[in-house]
């Protein structure tokens, strides 16, 4: 069974920080490019950090630059996506997704959702006192 299972999501404080780790089964990841999207009540879902294939080329949006690394262990079938000094703002379901066959770069894959093969089912990050 193809399965993306995210982990990590709790509640932390303003200026605290999180991991959240994508795992695989039923497939391999080396094969995919990941994007790590997130959506908050009432908003629009938002791409946030994308890793690629192979090279792991990483891209981030200018939301999360410099506060968000994305990485993948391949080896382990699981990408992270560690979050420092975290906001308000970045509260919402955290959700991993996969694409394989990937051409161009992050920016594209982080705006078109509808290029993914899997997705998780969501982790719930809440950033506050």
């Amino acid at each position: 069974q193809v399965q993306l299972r995210e982990s990590g999501g709790g509640l932390v404080q303003p200026g605290g920080s999180l991991t959240l780790s994508c795992v695989a089964s039923g497939f391999t990841l080396d094969d995919y490019g990941i994007g790590w999207f997130r959506q908050a009540p009432g908003r629009q879902r938002e791409g946030v950090s994308y890793i690629s294939e192979r090279d792991a080329n990483t891209y981030h949006s200018d939301s999360v630059k410099g506060r968000f690394t994305i990485s993948r262990d391949d080896a382990k079938n699981t990408v992270y996506l560690q979050m420092n000094h975290l906001k308000p703002e970045d509260t919402g379901v955290y959700y991993c997704a996969a694409v394989k066959g990937t051409y161009y770069g992050g920016s594209y894959y982080l705006r078109r959702s509808s290029e993914y093969d899997y997705w998780g089912q969501g982790t719930q990050v809440t950033v506050g006192s």
